[in-house]
């Protein structure tokens, strides 16, 4: 089972929007999709690129770097499903996002 943490408001990510928070000692990227939450591996799998920092089209976020996507929802990389970001299970309680670890 999960432990879950806090890790920001919900009123810090607007929707369409996402951000880096930190949990257990890792990076992770964290998104609203119009007001459903997911959290993956803030690292891109090409250079290590900041996918937090990336721009959201639908569910997917295309890394600032050099442009790989990734579904925000599965972790997922559609051009090529057989790679893809680990993802973490969130909730929601009162104002407040948990992740789980």
């Amino acid at each position: 089972m999960a432990n879950f943490v806090r890790v920001a408001a919900a009123s810090e990510v607007q929707p369409g929007q996402g951000t880096v928070v930190e949990a257990g000692g890792r990076q992770i990227a964290l998104f609203n999709l119009g007001g459903t939450f997911y959290a993956i591996d803030n690292a891109c799998l090409h250079l290590g690129g900041p996918l937090g920092e990336g721009y959201l089209e639908g569910e997917n976020v295309i890394c600032p770097w050099h442009g790989w996507t990734y579904s925000v929802t599965t972790g997922l990389c559609p051009i090529n499903p057989n790679m893809s970001v680990k993802t973490y299970p969130v909730k929601v309680e009162g104002p407040e996002i948990h992740l789980g670890l």
